[in-house]
């Protein structure tokens, strides 16, 4: 079928399908990009669609610089959503694709986000939670994407000066907090034991004193479709997902590090893997796709 051809043959601008074209073919560094500054795949495609309807909606004419002009875009709107966050905790919409982009928007490719959420690394995103939204965006793009600080300060509302003192800031409480986190593993054994018993006891109590307050719990998509919650924010939020739970799952080594597995016939099935700082447990990840268990070392232990 003609690309400038939809609905009832009703035609589309030139203009429209070249953007169309120059947003897909950024559409991976835009997500990558917005999934480091956010921490969410889902909301990252809401960045970037958000970005697209921009795009569709401005007189591009003037803009030399297409590539660029999506990133402010972008990075605007992952500042937007960041400031927000704290007041706003519920589920991110489903991703939205205009109808105008939908025949030429690939298919959303479980694999490439495993490889994107395993690039990123569970440790940093939970260090980028501890900083503020400007901090967060001028560490992003200057640390991870080298963007110079000239164009990072119109998007924070601050003189370049000022983007790198955001960024150097960063960088140190990053470096602090892991340092901070730092503990052994034994303390961290003994933290995913009690979570365990205080799971399968129903102990709410013992469960939010383990969580840290903004603890997240974030699961794929095999994992949602056993049942696991999607994604939730805050110790009360989790600590009722778990509590009177997880009787059937087993403390287990996940990469080294302890988490937990349900593992029937001693074939894990989903794993839990635990991020912790400061002796509190901040991230738990449920892993249940078969293709990526296939790549996680996992030894089940006694309880």
């Amino acid at each position: 079928m003609d690309r400038s051809m939809i609905n009832n043959h009703t035609p589309i601008p030139e203009q429209h399908i070249w953007l169309a074209e120059q947003f897909e073919a950024r559409r991976s560094h835009l997500r990558a990009m917005a999934y480091r500054m956010l921490g969410s795949l889902s909301e990252a495609d809401d960045a970037v669609q958000e970005a697209w309807l921009h795009l569709s909606r401005s007189d591009t004419n003037s803009v030399e610089n297409i590539a660029g002009w999506l990133t402010t875009i972008v990075a605007r709107v992952c500042l937007d959503m960041l400031r927000t966050r704290k007041s706003r905790r519920e589920e991110p919409l489903t991703s939205y694709v205009p109808e105008e982009i939908a025949p030429l928007a690939a298919a959303r490719d479980p694999e490439g986000e495993a490889l994107l959420v395993d690039s990123v690394g569970i440790a940093l995103l939970v260090l980028l939670d501890t900083l503020n939204p400007s901090e967060r965006l001028a560490f992003v793009l200057h640390d991870i994407f080298a963007m110079p600080f000239t164009e990072i300060a119109p998007i924070v509302g601050r003189s370049p000066a000022a983007a790198r003192q955001l960024a150097s800031r960063a960088r140190r409480r990053v470096r602090g907090a892991e340092l901070a986190g730092d503990i052994d593993l034994a303390r961290q054994r003994a933290i995913v034991k009690a979570f365990l018993a205080a799971s399968r006891s129903g102990d709410f109590d013992a469960l939010l004193e383990l969580l840290d307050p903004e603890v997240v719990l974030q699961s794929d998509r095999a994992a949602i479709d056993m049942g696991v919650a999607s994604e939730l924010h805050g110790a009360v939020a989790v600590a009722g997902t778990f509590s009177g739970r997880a009787r059937a799952a087993r403390p287990a080594l996940i990469h080294g590090a302890p988490g937990v597995a349900w593992a029937p016939g001693g074939k894990p099935r989903v794993v839990f893997n635990f991020t912790m700082i400061g002796g509190k447990i901040v991230r738990i990840d449920a892993i249940a796709d078969h293709e990526r268990l296939a790549h996680v070392d996992v030894v089940i232990l006694n309880d």
